[in-house]
């Protein structure tokens, strides 16, 4: 099997400037939005809308919104609202991904693509779902190379 990589980007924190050049940097082919809310004010220059025509300009990199990636409103609001701890949130979030078989929808969606980049909000991965959806996928796939921007 041809090695990949597997590249994750939280926006905050990030100027636009700095976003874009690290996509264009790693020339990175296709960027899989995982957020559960990415109509959000807060999202900035990554909002759905705007992001895949950034994205094109660029980056000459393609946008993919997988919501079938992303936390749902059950798991994600009691994690947010801190009444549920990161590690409750983690299992909950893996347990989530194996009842929608993530590793095998990335698969299918993303196999002749050599560069992907899981996109979404947290500025670090030590605390965020792109992470553990990335752990989940490396697992699955041997010779996925995970890279953290």
């Amino acid at each position: 099997m041809t090695r990949k990589s597997l590249f994750t980007i939280g926006f905050t924190q990030k100027t636009a400037e700095e976003f874009f050049e690290l996509i264009k940097s790693h020339d990175i082919e296709i960027v899989a939005d995982v957020r559960f809310n990415n109509n959000s004010q807060l999202a900035g220059f990554t909002r759905k809308r705007d992001l895949p025509y950034f994205l094109e300009k660029i980056c000459n990199c393609e946008y993919s919104n997988c919501p079938e990636l992303a936390p749902s409103s059950e798991i994600l609001k009691p994690y947010k609202k801190k009444l549920i701890t990161w590690e409750e949130y983690s299992q909950k979030y893996i347990t989530l991904m194996e009842t929608r078989n993530a590793a095998k929808f990335f698969h299918e969606r993303f196999k002749l693509r050599n560069s992907v980049c899981l996109l979404c909000a947290e500025p670090t991965p030590e605390k965020c779902h792109r992470r553990l959806l990335a752990e989940i996928i490396a697992r699955e796939y041997q010779g996925t190379e995970i890279i953290h921007l």
